[in-house]
């Protein structure tokens, strides 16, 4: 249970600790959140919990697939907020855009991405 405990809470941290510097300095912010935190703290937790490198070595290759689709989204938001869309629309463009995108990797691949 500690184990969990801690995982919430580093991760947690990480997430408000980018959205705090963001308040004070975007490219701060940006930077921080551009670093693959949250893939360093999958693999470490994995590796942790299960040993399994090979699984690991997998997941890594996976992400930076993925993480290709996952690019348009920050090229359409600032370009939707630039012309005049609202905040949550733009957000909820994006994201079906992305999912959309997802989808269509997902089904190129031959399975569920």
């Amino acid at each position: 249970m500690l184990h969990y405990i801690v995982k919430v809470l580093l991760t947690s941290m990480i997430i408000v600790g980018i959205s705090e510097i963001g308040k004070r300095s975007t490219v701060w912010a940006a930077t921080l959140a551009a670093l693959p935190l949250t893939s360093l703290l999958a693999f470490v937790w994995m590796y942790i919990e299960t040993g399994d490198v090979s699984r690991i070595a997998a997941m890594s290759q996976s992400i930076f697939w993925l993480v290709l689709v996952s690019l348009p989204l920050f090229l359409l938001l600032p370009f939707l907020l630039r012309a005049g869309w609202g905040f949550w629309p733009s957000l909820l463009s994006v994201c079906l855009a992305t999912a959309v995108a997802y989808a269509a990797i997902g089904m190129a691949l031959g399975r569920s991405a």
